[in-house]
Formats: structure tokens, C-alpha cells, sequence
């Protein structure tokens, strides 16, 4: 069954030759003002914000990039995308016989990005497939559990810090007849889910052949990459901007952390490259615990085009009378 190509490079306005720098650039751009956090139509942004994410998540992997570049060649936006020859379309048999695909709806990720750069599979499918074939060729009927199945979940920062609920659909589409079967049902993330956790859904797997129990269906979290944040473990790292006078004088900034700001002071002197701890301000953990919060210092320096006359001789009158030479330290 085709899925809808997705033209990555075109949802991130870059070139097909764009950098790694780029393309960040680009989605943090694109991030900052689709962020539902900030945006005035919250449905319409969170819709582009995950299909941003995920053009993201492709191209700043350089393995998934290459992947994606070799699929490009066969593919357009927007219309219905199938993989050339040497491309699988669907879980095989070993007698090269499709089984049934299945789509997920709800978990931030399109049918295209589950399809080629998801987790989406079958679990213990070497066994599972091996009894099915066994009844299908007369043998004993086969009456154990389904199959577990797994795929992806695009999860926020806020749904980290806060838990949600969300919506998941799990459509059954058997290659041979087109049929297609949804089940839909809610899925809690729990306030602390972490990066590659699993998220087991109890039921929701492949039916039994002979009527025995379905199996189950297993979520990857994913973080959804975030315009100001880097995750690492239970800790955040936020790249904290500062004037050059800011840096010299010291300053007090508020950082927008998504559970409520948190104030950190800079003391004065702080070099370009310097981490301000701030415990405790991270990502929640078990036991009520939480991660640490690191402001990553870099000094923004203003573009030429920027100053006003006064401002470039009030710099001109510095660089005459400062004493401070950095390249004789």
C-alpha cells in the first residue's frame, strides 16, 4: 500500500545541498514559530510543528539523510509514494508473500517517516511467522497470541514535564484484499517518560491466527527536538545568549524552561563556552527527582548594520582605552 511521499528539504525550506548547520538553523526557525506554546491557532501549529520535527529528525542524521536521498529519487510531494524494487513496501514472508501493514495515527510520526525511518515492526516475528505458515499449509492451527508490534511516539517537553493523553489509531491493512481494520484507543504518557522508553499498550498487537489472544503494541518514545533545548539524559542544556557587557557587568536572565521560568544569574566575567548549573530545574524523574538545568554561555556579538553612530563611537571610545588584551593572556 503507497504512502504520501514527504519532500523534507521542502518542508524545511533548505536546499537538497544544505548543511548540517542549515538545516538547524532552518528548523529552529521554523520551530520558534510554530511552537504551540507561542502560536495563536494551537491545532494548526502543533499539526506543523511534529511535520517540522520530523523533516528534521531525517536530515540531521547523516545515515537517515542518505536514506532518504536515495528514496527522494522516486518520489514527489504529496502524491503517493511507491519504493522501487530493492525497497521492501511491507513485512515479508520468507516465501516473499506480503503480510498485512499496519499505520499508527497520533503518534506525531507520518506513514512515510513509520514507514522508512521508524521502528515499526513485528516482535518475535521470526517464531510468529514460522507457526503461521505451518497452519497455512494444512498443519495444526496455529491458537497462540498475536504478534507485538511497535512504532514510534513523538513526544513534547511539556508532555515530559506534565504527562498527557493522547489519541493512538492502529490501522490493519491486509495487502491481498485492501481491507483495512482501526482501532482506535488513549494512551498516558507518564511526567517523566524518558527517550527510548516503551510504552506497552496491553491487546493492541496483531490478532491471533486461530483465535487466540491479540498481541501487544509497544511506543519508542522520541523527543520531539525543541528550538532551545538539548536533552541529555534527565538534564537540559539551554544555549544562553549574552551581550559582551552582559558577560563583562554580569546580568540576571530568566530562562523559559517549560514548567515556569527559572531566574539564573550570570556573575560577572563569563566567558563564551561557560555552563551555569542549576539543580534540580531538569527533566522529572522517578522518585520526584529531577535532572539538572545547564545554561551553555555563547556572546552574541551585534552585526555592523546594527549599531547606531552612537553606539559604534561609544565602541570605538572603548577599544581606545580598554586595557584588556585577550590575545596576550
Amino acid at each position: 500500500m503507497a504512502v504520501e511521499f514527504k519532500d523534507y528539504y521542502a518542508i524545511l525550506g533548505v536546499p537538497e545541498d544544505a548543511t548540517e548547520e542549515d538545516i538547524k538553523k532552518a528548523f529552529r526557525k521554523l520551530a520558534r514559530q510554530y511552537h504551540p506554546d507561542v502560536a495563536t491557532d494551537k491545532k494548526v501549529a502543533e499539526e506543523k510543528f511534529k511535520e517540522i520535527n520530523e523533516a528534521y529528525e531525517v536530515l540531521s542524521d547523516p545515515q537517515k539523510r542518505k536514506r532518504y536521498d536515495a528514496l527522494r529519487v522516486h518520489g514527489r510531494a504529496g502524491e503517493p509514494f511507491t519504493p522501487p524494487p530493492w525497497e521492501p513496501s511491507s513485512w515479508t514472508r520468507p516465501d516473499g508473500r506480503a503480510h498485512f501493514e499496519f499505520h499508527f495515527g497520533g503518534t506525531g510520526f507520518s506513514d512515510f517517516f513509520e514507514r522508512y525511518f521508524g521502528g515499526g515492526h513485528f516482535r518475535g516475528f521470526d517464531s510468529w511467522i514460522e507457526e503461521e505458515l505451518e497452519a497455512d499449509a494444512g498443519g495444526r492451527p496455529f491458537s497462540g497470541r498475536g504478534a507485538d508490534i511497535e512504532g514510534d511516539l513523538l513526544v513534547t517537553l511539556d508532555e515530559v514535564f506534565h504527562g498527557s493523553v493522547r489519541t493512538i489509531s492502529v490501522q490493519r491493512v491486509n495487502p491481498l484484499t485492501g481491507q483495512t481494520q482501526t482501532d482506535t484507543f488513549k494512551v498516558r504518557i507518564p511526567p517523566g517518560v524518558r527517550e527510548g522508553q516503551m510504552i506497552r499498550v496491553p491487546g493492541k498487537g496483531a490478532e491471533s491466527k486461530g483465535g487466540g489472544a491479540p498481541g501487544d503494541l509497544y511506543l519508542r518514545v522520541r523527543f520531539a527536538a525543541h528550538p532551545e533545548f538539548r536533552v541529555r539524559g534527565a538534564d537540559l542544556y539551554y544555549e544562553l545568549a549574552l551581550a559582551p557587557w552582559e558577560a563583562v557587568l554580569g546580568c540576571t536572565v530568566n530562562i523559559p524552561v517549560p514548567d515556569g521560568p527559572v531566574t539564573i544569574r550570570v556573575p560577572p566575567g563569563t566567558s563564551s563556552g561557560r555552563q551555569l548549573r542549576v539543580q534540580g530545574k531538569g527533566l522529572p524523574q522517578a522518585g520526584d527527582t529531577r535532572g539538572d538545568l545547564y545554561a551553555v554561555v555563547t556572546i552574541a556579538v551585534p552585526e555592523p548594520h546594527e549599531l547606531t553612530l552612537q553606539e559604534r563611537n561609544l565602541w570605538e571610545q572603548l577599544r581606545k582605552i580598554a586595557r584588556f588584551q585577550p590575545r596576550s593572556r
